[in-house]
Order: C-alpha cells, then sequence, then structure tokens
C-alpha cells in the first residue's frame, strides 16, 4: 500500500463508520496514522470502536452522531469538521432493500435513495472544493457490483448503486491531474450485518468477502484508476454479465437474488 497519510493525511473522514466495511477503513487509516472524523448513526459502536482505536494508536478521533439520509445533514457535518485539515472522504455510508419492488413501502425506497444517492453528492459537493483548494485530495464512493445491471428483486438498490458509480466515474474524469483522486468501490457479497438486514444468510453466499479485504483494496487502488471491483470472482461475474444478452443476464441475476432470499426465510 502507497504511504496513504503523505498522500491524503493528516485527516480523514469515514461515513458509515460503526460497522462493516467503514469500520475497517477506519481500522486501517488509524494504523496509517490518520486522525479520524468517523460518521455514523450508533453512538455506541462508534464509542466502542474509538475507546479500541485510541488505545492501539497515538491519533484523534472525533465522531459525529448523524443520520446521512436526513436532508440537513451537511450543516451538522461540516460543523463537527471545522478545524480539521480533511485530506480523505470515505463515502461509505449505505443501505438496501431485497425483495419485489412493489411489497416494499415507498418511504423505504425513498429513504435508501437519499442515503446512497443524495449523501454521496452532498458530501463530494462540500469537500472537492476543499480539495482542490488545498491542492489535493482523495474520494472513496461505495457503490456495488449491482451497478452494472438491472438486478430484480433488488431494482432500487441497483439503481442506487449505478447513481453512485456513474457519479463517481464522472468526477474522475473532471478532476483528473488537478491532483484529486476519486475511486468507484464496488463491492459484491461481503460478511456484514447487512446481509440479514436483507433477508440473506452469510453462508449461502458464494465469494462471500471479509470487510477488511475489501477496505483494503480500495485503499491500495485510490489514486490508480476511476473504479475497481473487489475480489477475482466477482471481476470475473461482472465480465460474464456484460458479455451475455441483456434480457439473460437480468433473468441470471434476479434469479440469483430470489433464491438468496428464500434460502435466507428458510434458515429464519
Amino acid at each position: 500500500m502507497d504511504n496513504l497519510l503523505d498522500r491524503y493525511g493528516p485527516c480523514a473522514l469515514v461515513t458509515g463508520a460503526s460497522s462493516g466495511i467503514g469500520e475497517a477503513y477506519a481500522r486501517q487509516l488509524a494504523s496509517e496514522g490518520f486522525d479520524l472524523v468517523l460518521v455514523a448513526r450508533r453512538k455506541d459502536r462508534l464509542e466502542a470502536l474509538v475507546a479500541e482505536l485510541r488505545e492501539a494508536c497515538a491519533i484523534e478521533i472525533d465522531i459525529l452522531v448523524i443520520d446521512l439520509g436526513r436532508p440537513d445533514f451537511i450543516e451538522e457535518l461540516t460543523k463537527g469538521c471545522q478545524g480539521k485539515d480533511i485530506g480523505l472522504l470515505i463515502s461509505n455510508a449505505g443501505s438496501g432493500a431485497k425483495g419485489a419492488f412493489d411489497e416494499t413501502p415507498l418511504a423505504k425506497k425513498l429513504a435508501l435513495i437519499d442515503l446512497n444517492c443524495r449523501a454521496h453528492l452532498i458530501l463530494a459537493d462540500e469537500f472537492i472544493p476543499r480539495f482542490k483548494q488545498r491542492g489535493g485530495g482523495g474520494l472513496i464512493i461505495t457503490s456495488s457490483i449491482e451497478a452494472t445491471i438491472g438486478f430484480p428483486h433488488s431494482a432500487t438498490y441497483a439503481a442506487s448503486k449505478a447513481f453512485a458509480a456513474s457519479l463517481g466515474e464522472g468526477l474522475w474524469g473532471e478532476l483528473d491531474g488537478t491532483g484529486v483522486d476519486v475511486l468507484v468501490l464496488e463491492p459484491g457479497a461481503t460478511d456484514t450485518e447487512t446481509l440479514p438486514d436483507q433477508g440473506m444468510n452469510a453462508e449461502d453466499m458464494s465469494g462471500l468477502m471479509q470487510p477488511a479485504e475489501v477496505a483494503s483494496i480500495a485503499l491500495e487502488k485510490l489514486g490508480h484508476g476511476p473504479v475497481v471491483v473487489a475480489g477475482g470472482m466477482n471481476r470475473v461475474m461482472v465480465r460474464v454479465l456484460s458479455l451475455l444478452p441483456k434480457g439473460f443476464a437480468i433473468r441470471m441475476v434476479g434469479k440469483g437474488i430470489r433464491d438468496a432470499i428464500e434460502k435466507g426465510r428458510g434458515r429464519a
């Protein structure tokens, strides 16, 4: 891994830091010597993580207990970042929803869009000018391999991740050569608590990756291209889907999602 602290230090902001890939980012950046601003909704989780990191690393850590799905979240977030020289933004917070589109409440679908699309855009709008003014910085946006094609039984989630991917790719192109690096991370199935939240079980997922592995891949790739698909199995899947007839590919991934949901229900 390149010396991230020299390139993007001294401080990193990580959203969705209370669990999963976000927590893994926080741990890895702390070990690199970054001061941290950690954002999530669950104060108890953040406080437990901070206590552990402070004991292991001589760094400064601040926590912001904020719901990034709120329309006015950026005011509280920027206030909490005052005086911090943030050179790295990990825009990772997100939520998922699996199941039939017409059986998912509209409020849940709109909340997913607010967090998975709107929050990335607002954070980029706030921090890209800061990065340009300071002469450099890094932005990682968490998308998904579901961004590559429409996923039946995950239609809203896949669409939201397609937005995130397209936004990040466009920003990468705009900022190329400015000293501001942008990367879209596209993980596949990852062993986080979002799996059971969406009615699926880790034991039923092939190619399941660990959050630490996914975060490490993204941090290593930042500054070396616009997109990284985490994991060889996932890269093969994305490639195959791009070569298959669109209708066949959509039906295939839809069957996979439906089967995973049904297996999860069977285990419940």
